[in-house]
């Protein structure tokens, strides 16, 4: 049986639909497309593309259907699950050097077999035992050290994010629309850790910050870059469209509509 006989699978904890990555998860794309974006660098995933999606990244990522159809593997390296492997496997860690939210994986024999190994168990919608699945995931894990082992040291990292400069980070990661709470974490501090520094680095409350920076990120899109008012309020970090509309009157004296070129004929 081919691997274009698995339909979409998942393995493991489920994926949050937040744009912070919770846990640690290896994606195989079968159909479709995606684009992600992470702050400051953009992905292009393409059917037979292999990446690690890191724990403790913000990253939005848009899914591009294959004639209706978007199918992929995910398998989530939670961390009870890669704590309870480290007990059992000598792994030497060291801090690691790569940033980026998602890491291309290169593929092997190793890979592909694995791949095509689960196909007997994702025929249709047969689901995979969950015995079986904690041993799948266990052999991918050993394969992915295995191609690659500094990977360990992003695996097997189980300490909070490092304290980071508070002023680069914001300006590159406001439009992700998390909590402060989570902000705070991301950054290496707590929570009022975070807002006291932050009223030392920027002189404002981070919400103030955060919703002018957002509705000035709009205004350019709108006006600059002919983007449409429904669509820019969820690239800026807004939820609501109505609030956004509100909000953006109230800064600028006018609707975002009217900031919309009209195309003469």
């Amino acid at each position: 049986m081919k691997d274009s006989n698995i339909q979409s699978c998942h393995l493991g904890p489920e994926i949050s639909p937040e744009s912070l990555i919770q846990e640690h998860y290896f994606l195989y794309l079968l159909k479709g497309s995606m684009k992600a974006y992470d702050g400051h660098k953009n992905y292009e995933i393409n059917p037979g593309d292999c990446y690690l999606a890191r724990k403790n990244h913000l990253v939005r990522y848009t899914k591009l259907k294959d004639n209706g159809s978007f199918e992929k593997i995910i398998i989530t390296f939670d961390e009870p699950f890669l704590q309870e492997f480290f007990q059992r496997h000598a792994y030497r860690v060291q801090a690691p050097n790569k940033q980026d939210a998602y890491l291309s994986i290169e593929q092997n024999k190793l890979i592909k077999n694995y791949i095509q190994s689960l196909a007997p168990y994702y025929s249709g919608d047969q689901k995979l035992d969950e015995t079986f699945a904690t041993i799948k995931r266990e052999e991918l894990l050993l394969i992915l050290l295995k191609s690659e082992p500094d990977l360990a040291n992003i695996f097997f990292n189980f300490g909070m994010p490092h304290k980071v400069e508070l002023e680069t980070y914001m300006n590159r990661n406001f439009r992700f629309n998390v909590s402060l709470k989570r902000f705070a974490y991301l950054t290496g501090r707590s929570l009022s850790s975070f807002k006291r520094d932050f009223q030392k680095t920027f002189g404002v409350q981070p919400g103030q910050w955060l919703k002018k920076k957002r509705l000035e990120e709009a205004y350019f899109q709108i006006s600059q870059q002919h983007q449409k008012p429904s669509v820019v309020y969820l690239e800026v970090g807004f939820e609501d469209f109505s609030h956004f509309s509100f909000a953006f009157k109230k800064e600028f004296g006018k609707s975002p509509s009217t900031l919309i070129p009209i195309v003469r004929t």
